[in-house]
């Protein structure tokens, strides 16, 4: 049941650094028992506006209220005071310590000048329950996963007697079960009518979990209202501020000669007799729950991994067991699953970034042609739209869709045969999703073979000739892009009964 009035209530808020406007007349209101989801591309302003209700910024202009009362936080500490709390998509926890202590760093109970255990952990133990979670307080936090990270924030702000939560892309990290265990407690958190904002581009979960929406474009509020008044076109109308008419714009080809062929390739204790074939134009998906394979099998079909039996070959050529070079050699190039860490140099220039697979290629001697990595980056960034002030800054000043456009230029530099994209549009916005899925479109009209992983289901079924299903290290099915909907696609995956297709 919803309040009838805002617990927390932001108006006609701004927010300048320097001469860039971060917020211009933005308004928010979270009311007890909902969660809110606060939508907007990245740069829409919405972590400005989250640092303004956590304390970490000051607004410029506005007016806050918690509860009806002004409001003014100076510091992290009095918005925590005032029972505001963020959970981080990474959560910032002590490792060596435990779950317990984590919870209660610096208010542990005390019992004659020592801090009691026993009280610390029946109190800690208690949240945990009351959030329906079987997570042991005595537990170091060294090893826990993001989920149980994000449940050990959540004790923590509720043993702050928090009524505002604010969760910033809490499910990126997360599998399928995981996801679903948070929404639980997100859940049980509304039914005690604590007011939850939920910050996230996957819309689907937005639809499904929200009870109402925010949406911002370019520091600017666009609007606000109940979930049940918006469709995905207007969603996306209002982040974008035009019409994303074809979000999987996939271009209708007719398939080539083989060019990836693969041979029960196998991976003692990880994967076995994986075989299959990408033609020219073609883009195949892989499908499957998190820990099935895919992305293990894109590994050593690129070499990072070696593989204990069968084959690889490229436009009939063999490539030889854990070489990334002869597969670069080949014609594969491999945008991976982790820009940050595995696709990118975060500390490089966006235009370096963007020749380091072809760098051999463009030194006369001992030095590098600068005129040649410009003009190389330039092209390639040009015509993937990235936006960006200058290709000689850091690429760790783009947006994450930016980001992942640099790696695609990256690998399109080399003029590859075949790419394999591992979740090629995590994390990032509606937008930059259009962009991504676009040039694979593109890319794949072309004529290059594209293997396209991905745990987005709208996203395979949209952008997929063909789907290849795993399940636990295995190719359990194939659907042609006619049979493949969400339910035959996961009654493969999970194994429950089988589906319309053909059968690996």
């Amino acid at each position: 049941m919803t309040d009838a009035a805002p617990i927390l209530a932001l108006h006609h808020a701004s927010k300048a650094f320097g001469p860039v406007q971060a917020l211009v007349d933005v308004s928010l209101e979270l009311f007890g028992g909902e969660a809110h989801a606060l939508l907007g591309e990245n740069g829409a302003g919405k972590s400005t506006l989250v640092k303004i209700l956590a304390g970490v910024h000051r607004a410029d202009g506005g007016d806050l209220r918690v509860d009806g009362q002004p409001r003014t936080f100076h510091t992290p500490a009095e918005a925590r005071d005032a029972g505001i709390a963020i959970i981080y998509q990474e959560p910032t926890l002590f490792p060596d310590l435990t779950v317990a202590e984590n919870v209660l760093m610096g208010r542990q109970p005390l019992k004659g000048g020592r801090i009691d255990r026993h009280a610390m952990d029946a109190q800690v133990g208690a949240i945990l329950t009351d959030l329906g979670v079987p997570l042991d307080p005595t537990r170091p936090v060294r090893g826990l996963s993001i989920a149980d990270q994000q449940i050990v924030e959540i004790a923590k702000a509720l043993s702050f007697q928090a009524r505002v939560l604010i969760m910033d892309e809490p499910t990126a990290a997360l599998t399928g079960q995981e996801t679903e265990r948070l929404f639980r407690v997100v859940r049980t958190l509304r039914a005690r009518g604590a007011a939850v904002l939920f910050i996230t581009h996957r819309l689907e979960e937005a639809f499904a979990e929200c009870q109402r929406f925010t949406i911002m474009r370019d520091g600017q509020w666009v609007s606000s209202g109940p979930t049940g008044t918006y469709t995905i076109d207007r969603v996306v109308r209002g982040m974008v501020g035009r019409d994303v008419s074809e979000l999987y714009p996939k271009q209708a080809v007719t398939p080539g000669d083989v060019v990836l062929d693969v041979r029960n390739l196998t991976r003692r204790g990880v994967f076995r007799n994986v075989s299959f074939q990408v033609r020219r134009g073609e883009i195949v998906g892989l499908a499957g729950l998190v820990g099935a394979g895919r992305s293990e099998v894109a590994r050593a079909i690129f070499g990072i991994d070696p593989r204990d039996g069968g084959d690889v070959q490229v436009r009939g050529q063999p490539i030889p067991s854990g070489s990334t070079a002869a597969a670069m050699t080949a014609g594969i190039g491999l945008v991976p699953e982790d820009r940050r860490q595995q696709g990118l140099v975060m500390d490089m220039s966006i235009e370096r970034n963007a020749t380091l697979a072809i760098l051999p290629q463009l030194r006369r001697g001992l030095l590098m042609d600068r005129a040649a990595e410009y003009q190389t980056a330039s092209t390639w960034t040009s015509k993937l739209r990235l936006k960006a002030h200058r290709l000689t800054d850091p690429v760790s000043t783009l947006s994450g869709g930016n980001q992942q456009k640099v790696v695609l230029a990256k690998w399109l530099a080399t003029g590859p045969a075949v790419l394999i994209v591992d979740e090629p549009t995590r994390g990032v916005d509606v937008g930059a999703k259009a962009e991504v899925h676009r040039t694979l479109a593109e890319l794949a009209a072309e004529g290059l073979a594209v293997v396209m992983i991905s745990s987005d289901l709208p996203e395979v079924l949209g952008m997929a000739d063909r789907i290849l299903v795993m399940r636990e290290g295995e190719l359990v099915g194939e659907l042609s892009r006619t049979d493949a909907t969400e339910e035959t696609v996961m009654y493969l995956a999970t194994g429950q009964q089988a589906a319309r297709g053909s059968v690996a």
